[in-house]
């Protein structure tokens, strides 16, 4: 394992919440740094134009960019494979790789392998995102073998004003899709902070969280060849 850990992560250009709460996750593990490349992603929806901000060609030059900091894996810390299909990752992360010879992940794939290892076929859903969104990231999932018994989304479109959503907010929402039985909640915006409230959402509720911030951290790590549990505390997910 070499002395230090560099992690990249692709990032939309309106989040405010990713640096920060990655650079937290991380605080305690002198060897490893977080870095970013952002493009740029303002709108979530399913119009086409909201769409085409994912195209290839911008998310491969600032992983390009990323690679030039010798960075030992990227993760595309979004959540666009929710709805535009998990298969749009996995093509991704394999250009990636490609272009630059560093190993690549996802939020959404990090998730899905997670819901594996877990065992988790049923899950709660939680997000900011519009109820068209919301719907086709169910569709998808369910695509991938992972039923959602309960869900509850803010109704907001704007990627910026994600971060607006209260952790009370949040808090609620995930206590709503408790109520309907998951094996696992996923908190699927890396705009939207619940991974600093895991550990007490666990405790109130008693059921594992998969905040995409901390799916995405646990898939860099994981690329780069360093054992997630060396998080252990932040999340039962870093326990798997």
């Amino acid at each position: 394992m070499p002395d230090r850990i560099r992690l990249g992560m692709l990032t939309p250009s309106s989040n405010t919440v990713l640096e920060p709460v990655s650079a937290a996750l991380v605080a305690g593990l002198p060897d490893v740094t977080v870095h970013f490349g952002r493009f740029r992603v303002v709108e979530i929806s399913l119009r086409d134009a909201a769409l085409g901000q994912f195209d290839m060609a911008p998310m491969l030059a600032a992983a390009e960019l990323l690679a030039d900091a010798k960075v030992d894996a990227i993760c595309w810390n979004g959540t666009s494979a929710g709805w535009m299909g998990l298969d749009s990752d996995r093509r991704l992360c394999a250009a990636i790789t490609e272009r630059t010879g560093i190993p690549a992940t996802s939020a959404v794939l990090s998730l899905a392998e997670l819901f594996r290892r877990a065992k988790v076929e049923r899950f709660g859903l939680v997000s900011p995102y519009t109820s068209d969104v919301q719907e086709r990231i169910v569709a998808n999932m369910a695509r991938e073998g992972f039923v959602c018994t309960g869900e509850r989304h803010a109704g907001e479109s704007r990627n910026f004003h994600f971060a607006d959503v209260t952790a009370d907010r949040i808090a609620e929402m995930v206590e709503d899709v408790a109520r309907t039985s998951p094996q696992g909640i996923t908190v699927l915006c890396t705009n939207m902070d619940a991974a600093t409230a895991t550990p007490a959402l666990e405790a109130r509720t008693g059921i594992t969280m998969f905040d995409s911030i901390a799916t995405s951290m646990w898939g860099a790590l994981t690329a780069a060849g360093t054992d997630p549990r060396r998080l252990s505390g932040l999340g039962r997910l870093f326990d798997l």
